[in-house]
């Protein structure tokens, strides 16, 4: 198998192994790493882990011994410097006092809704384009940019936020926390002290399966603990459904061009289908639509404005571009590809999957050889002999081929100044991907100054639809690299075919 191991963080600032405990994320954040059959295999950081597979392998039952022990605790509360630690994974803060007190008396509102309205929560705006919200323990809630541009009206955005608060007033971390530390130690004792090694490994794997079941139940109990606070807080009960459609047709964008980008909340949650399925008939039981009110002319004012995808800082995609003001680097990939940001690394894709890349920063060390570089962040073997020292785009350059399986990989380490970054290309199959990854390699430039100046991030602009104007000509104004009709659609909650109202407003990506 070839893959990378180690890919760091060096495009955004990823999450911290050992950072404050989530209740629950609606996302959750893996780095890349290739493989022989694919390049996007992910590895779980943060966030709650569902069961996504439907048909799940279950272990043979195992008696847990009497004589092994049990433990009890609680979660305990979230510092100020866990709080500033997770809040800098996420890109910082994200500046928007409309947002911010539109999403705070929300928060309140539903709050009093709750069967714990005693409890207090501070709402803290991330700076990040992932969809993705999560609670701790404490009473923190954080919200993404990203997850305001996509919900469409109040009820939604309050939907998201009365799962969250549901997590954390069934006290679910600190149940989550219950059952793996007693996992872990009952499975310690029963290989060390018991001396059952065998059984001590098999009740350790008995406990994964346990914990994603458990993860799963608790998704499903906030559903609808949520929609219930919805509807008593007096918001529309199905803005759950309709947000979560929205959520698997943005998803549906991203999966539908070979990209998984950022995961989103899909990704550790229980299947949608399900889930709207829950929500719809919870709400039904509440009453028929048109029940609770969706404040939508408030919401969209809310967010008017708002910065939209990647921030400058962070690296941009502009068609089959990549830019990078901060690491002050840009490239192009050949034509055919679509490209995406990702937190660890820009991945790429062709339409059909047949050919993929990957570009990220590698850590070396003072005095260290490119070559040891590539060898030292590529799992599998480099074929013999074609380990090649170029220099790439007027930079020191490393080059090598690797044949895997069922693909065949180009390889580069390339230092410009005292950074190294990798370049990978992939072609299914055994044809060799050397043209087309000589043009993307050499195509690996110093970002010119006034083009860094210019550069700007995309916000949303809240328009109103004009006599006769259609979701056509309003897609053709979204600064979107392409799937500009199927992109408004998703951000609007409208379906294919659906007509625009004159006078009505609607949301659009502008620069």
């Amino acid at each position: 198998m070839a893959s990378i191991p180690n890919l760091r963080p060096t495009l955004r600032a990823g999450p911290t192994p050992g950072g404050p405990r989530r209740t629950c994320a609606w996302t959750h954040t893996r780095t890349r790493i290739w493989s022989a059959t694919a390049l996007l295999v992910p590895l779980l950081l943060s966030g709650c882990i569902g069961d996504q597979t439907g048909a799940t392998v279950q272990p043979a039952a195992i008696a847990v011994p009497r004589e092994a022990p049990r433990t009890t605790g609680r979660e305990r509360n979230s510092s100020d410097a866990d709080h500033a630690k997770l809040v800098s994974s996420f890109g910082g803060e994200y500046r928007a006092p409309t947002s911010l007190r539109l999403l705070t008396e929300v928060t309140d509102r539903l709050v009093r809704a709750t069967e714990r309205p005693e409890e207090t929560y501070a709402v803290t705006l991330l700076d990040s384009p992932v969809v993705n919200a999560f609670a701790l323990p404490s009473g923190r809630l954080y919200v993404t940019r990203g997850l305001l541009a996509l919900a469409s009206d109040t009820s939604e955005i309050a939907a998201v936020l009365a799962h969250e608060i549901a997590h954390v007033t069934l006290r679910h971390a600190t149940a989550r926390t219950e059952l793996a530390l007693r996992s872990q130690l009952v499975s310690k004792v029963v290989a060390d002290v018991l001396n059952d090694p065998v059984t001590g490994a098999q009740l350790q794997n008995q406990s994964k399966f346990a914990l994603a079941r458990f993860s799963r139940d608790q998704e499903l109990e906030a559903d609808g603990v949520g929609v219930r606070t919805l509807a008593r807080a007096g918001y529309d009960p199905f803005g759950a459904g309709r947000f979560l459609t929205a959520l698997n047709r943005t998803t549906a964008l991203k999966t539908g061009t070979g990209l998984a980008g950022e995961p989103d909340m899909l990704a550790t949650h229980p299947g949608t289908a399900e889930r709207v399925t829950l929500v719809t008939r919870a709400a039904r039981l509440i009453g028929a639509p048109g029940l609770g009110v969706d404040e939508r002319a408030r919401y969209l004012a809310a967010i008017d404005g708002i910065a939209y995808g990647d921030n400058p800082g962070d690296g941009l995609v502009r068609g089959r571009r990549f830019l990078h003001p901060g690491l002050g680097i840009a490239f192009e990939v050949p034509e055919g590809f679509s490209i995406e940001n990702t937190r660890n690394a820009v991945l790429g894709t062709t339409g059909e999957g047949s050919r993929r890349l990957l570009f990220d920063q590698v850590e070396s060390h003072a005095g260290q050889g490119l070559d040891a570089v590539l060898k030292g962040t590529w799992n599998d073997v480099i074929e013999p002999g074609s380990l090649e020292a170029r220099v790439v785009a007027g930079n020191p350059g490393v080059t090598a081929l690797s044949r895997g399986k069922d693909w065949t990989f180009r390889l580069a380490a390339i230092r410009v100044g005292d950074t190294t970054f990798r370049m990978i290309m992939a072609a299914k199959g055994s044809t060799d991907p050397d043209g087309a990854f000589r043009r993307w390699t050499e195509s690996l430039s110093t970002l010119d100054p006034a083009e860094t100046r210019a550069l700007r991030p995309l916000r949303l602009a809240v328009v109103t639809a004009g006599p006769g104007e259609t979701a056509e000509a309003l897609a053709q104004r979204m600064a979107v690299p392409d799937k500009a009709l199927e992109r408004f659609l998703v951000l609007n909650g409208l379906e294919r075919g659906a007509s625009v109202r004159t006078g009505q407003s609607y949301k659009i990506v502008v620069e």
